[in-house]
């Protein structure tokens, strides 16, 4: 698959979806969010793909935010049409499990493409931040709600309003990534890697009913997540693959998922 402004390329089962404007440090512009809700969109759609890592091009950036220039230039209704939170929003929605491998900074819309993915792993160097306050913005691909939702209303508000840039160790502790690697290319994209193989050898259906749930029951109150999950747990145990799961337990074997 093709991209302008992303690369999409699929190796065993992982769908690697690199930012791919390392000499703007895969600065974030309309025409690279479209692509990426076109790629996740791909995705949905290819039974092949049992995992995504999200990552950015280069040794600087996952995404260092907007393209100034062009939000300088920017007429304000543009906003209206939900290009970055449309394409946000299928990603967080993707029935896969979706891993951002964090090499630099992940600062504006950067910080809210991490939020929108599942898991967060980072370099020791990385930096993670919504900075929009000292341009005259806030977050507007869904920072406001995510970071709330991730690191609580307190943190998230401290953060937002100050603009301030948490070293990964810092962004560690608050719960806004989950691992943190060396510093290197290849120590964030090995982790990954081996997360993605991991969940992948679980049951594909019962991984994604259980994002279903939690994604969804994150909104709403206990009693329905509740029963979201309760029906969740109905379909999963309709499924062969919860035969297959349950009778390789019995017979001391690896189970042979095929997601139905």
């Amino acid at each position: 698959m093709k991209f302008e402004n992303v690369s999409y390329e699929v190796r065993d089962g992982i769908l690697y979806l690199t930012l791919n404007r390392p000499e703007t440090r895969n600065a974030l512009t309309p025409e690279m969010w479209r692509d990426i809700g076109a790629a996740v969109r791909c995705a949905r759609k290819d039974p092949d793909i049992q995992a995504v890592i999200v990552s950015g091009a280069g040794d600087k950036a996952l995404a260092s935010g907007a393209d100034i220039r062009e939000l300088h230039d920017r007429e304000h209704l543009v906003q209206m049409a939900g290009t970055a939170t449309n394409a946000l929003k299928d990603l967080e929605e993707l029935e896969k499990p979706v891993i951002c491998a964090v090499n630099g900074y992940a600062l504006g819309g950067g910080c809210e493409l991490a939020l929108a993915c599942d898991v967060r792993i980072a370099t020791r160097r990385s930096k993670f931040g919504q900075p929009e306050v000292s341009l005259g913005l806030i977050p507007g691909a869904g920072g406001t709600q995510r970071l709330v939702r991730l690191v609580g209303p307190g943190r998230a508000k401290e953060l937002i309003f100050s603009g301030m840039v948490l070293t990964a160790e810092q962004a560690l502790a608050i719960g806004l990534v989950n691992r943190v690697t060396e510093d290197s290319r290849e120590a964030v994209m090995a982790e990954a890697e081996t997360l993605a193989r991991q969940i992948m050898t679980k049951g594909p259906v019962a991984v994604a009913l259980a994002k279903i749930c939690i994604n969804m029951g994150g909104n709403t109150d206990i009693s329905t997540g509740l029963m979201l999950e309760r029906m969740a747990q109905t379909i999963a145990l309709s499924t062969q693959d919860r035969k297959e799961g349950t009778a390789a337990f019995l017979e001391k074997r690896p189970a042979q998922f095929q997601g139905r």
